[in-house]
């Protein structure tokens, strides 16, 4: 895992466009810092919707996981289906 850039509060608050220009051309999140500790995260959209749909992804495959021990189940193309839809954007209620 790659380690975050780290910024202090004091540069968000000065130059806060500055800031969010380098967060969208980068791909990794902004740890913010406050008396030398950390206090938020930020991140691009683009990220923190990939990470979303990454969670999703994860979330529907552990439910799989608890179907299959249960004795459930679904075929091995709509699965796959499913977690396209996922990774697209789309998913299913739930």
């Amino acid at each position: 895992m790659k380690i975050p850039e780290i910024i202090p509060v004091t540069d968000l608050r000065q130059d806060a466009a500055a800031v969010l220009k380098k967060l969208k051309d980068s791909a990794g999140p902004l740890v913010v810092t406050q008396r030398g500790r950390a206090i938020a995260v930020i991140q691009s959209i683009d990220a923190y919707e990939k990470s979303e749909r990454e969670r999703e992804l994860l979330r529907l495959l552990a439910i799989g996981e608890k179907e299959i021990a249960a004795g459930a189940g679904h075929t091995l193309a709509s699965v796959l289906k499913e977690a396209d839809d996922v990774l697209k954007g789309g998913g299913r209620e739930g």
